[in-house]
């Protein structure tokens, strides 16, 4: 007579077959969380460079007539320029410099890129005594 015994419970390998799966189901489930962390992360860094941006153009709504051209650096490492020339005259009535095309630049580095936010706008130029 033979007897069949009949195993209980999981061999070995299928022990190890297990745990190589819930290995590669970690490794990916904690790429898909870092991955999401650093878009948030870089997506809340374009919104301040946005913001700063939008800002410096409220800043420099007034500008002198003859121009402007200046630059900084926040304490968060954003570079910032403001650069405003006369506007191209038309046949109006206001006089040279009155109107002004401004640009402001703002940059940061998010990891290993450099990113870039450049607002153009149009502002007033006025004479400073």
């Amino acid at each position: 007579m033979r007897y069949v015994r009949r195993g209980q419970g999981f061999s070995l390998l299928e022990m190890l077959v297990a745990l190589a799966i819930l290995a590669l189901s970690l490794g990916a489930l904690y790429q898909a969380t870092s991955g999401a962390t650093r878009n948030a992360r870089s997506a809340e860094k374009y919104a301040y460079g946005v913001e700063l941006a939008r800002s410096l153009v409220a800043e420099y709504a007034q500008v002198p007539a003859s121009g402007l051209s200046t630059q900084g650096e926040t304490a968060g490492g954003f570079l910032w320029r403001v650069q405003a020339r006369p506007a191209q005259a038309g046949s109006g009535s206001l006089p040279p410099g009155a109107v002004q095309d401004i640009e402001v630049a703002v940059s940061w580095t998010d990891g290993p890129k450099a990113r870039r936010v450049l607002l153009n706008s149009v502002v007033a130029g006025v004479d400073r005594q």
